[in-house]
Order: C-alpha cells, then structure tokens, then sequence
C-alpha cells in the first residue's frame, strides 16, 4: 500500500521554525521525485519546494532562502521540510507529493496544518 504520511505541523509564532517529515512506503522512494505543495484557506495549491531522486533541489520564491527541503533515500525513506522565520502568509496545510519518475504515477499524503501566528 503506497502511503506518504506528514507529521511536524502546528503552531508557531512569526520567525519561529518548524520541521515537516513525510515518511512515504510501498513505492520506490529512491526513483521518485519529492515537492512539498502548500494550500491557503480560500486559496489554490502553491509549489513549495522540491527535491529531485538526484538530490537537486528548486524552491518557490516566496521561501527561498528561509526554507530547506532534504531527503533520506538510505534509512528512512522521508523528505523533510526545514522552515525558518515563517511568516503568518505560511499558514496553509503543507502536503508531500511524489511523482514516480518512469512511470509519472502521482502520490499525495493527507497533509499537516501549519499556523503562523502570535
């Protein structure tokens, strides 16, 4: 069973940082390209970050330079996210997604609630 399963969420005040995990299984995680995909009450998806099965990374610009995303293909099989002086306009459910690189077979997790706030 394919499953990506995010967790780190919650709420911090403005400048503070937070670390999402997205453990994913029943997929080749190694030969699959990771993002981390953000959406905004009353707002469509927005692109956050991704890192290619190469390690190569790109990142939206409104958190390029504050935010830091990594993977561990060897022992844990999880992309994370590092966010750093988070601002209230990062307040949104922050999804992983996975698109399988030979076959462009798409895998989503449920999401986790991040709130900038003070």
């Amino acid at each position: 069973e394919v499953q990506l399963v995010e967790s780190g969420g919650g709420l911090v005040q403005p400048g503070g940082s937070l670390r999402l995990s997205c453990a994913a299984s029943g997929f080749p995680f190694g030969s699959t390209d990771m993002s981390w995909v953000r959406q905004a009450p009353g707002k469509g998806p927005e692109f956050v970050a991704t890192i290619d099965s190469d390690d190569s990374t790109n990142y939206a610009s409104s958190v390029k330079g504050r935010f830091t995303i990594s993977r561990d293909n060897a022992k844990t099989n999880a992309v994370y996210l590092q966010m750093d002086s988070l601002k209230p306009e990062d307040t949104a459910v922050y999804y992983c997604h996975g698109i399988r690189i030979l076959t462009s077979t798409n895998y989503w997790g449920r999401g986790t609630q991040v709130t900038v706030s003070s």
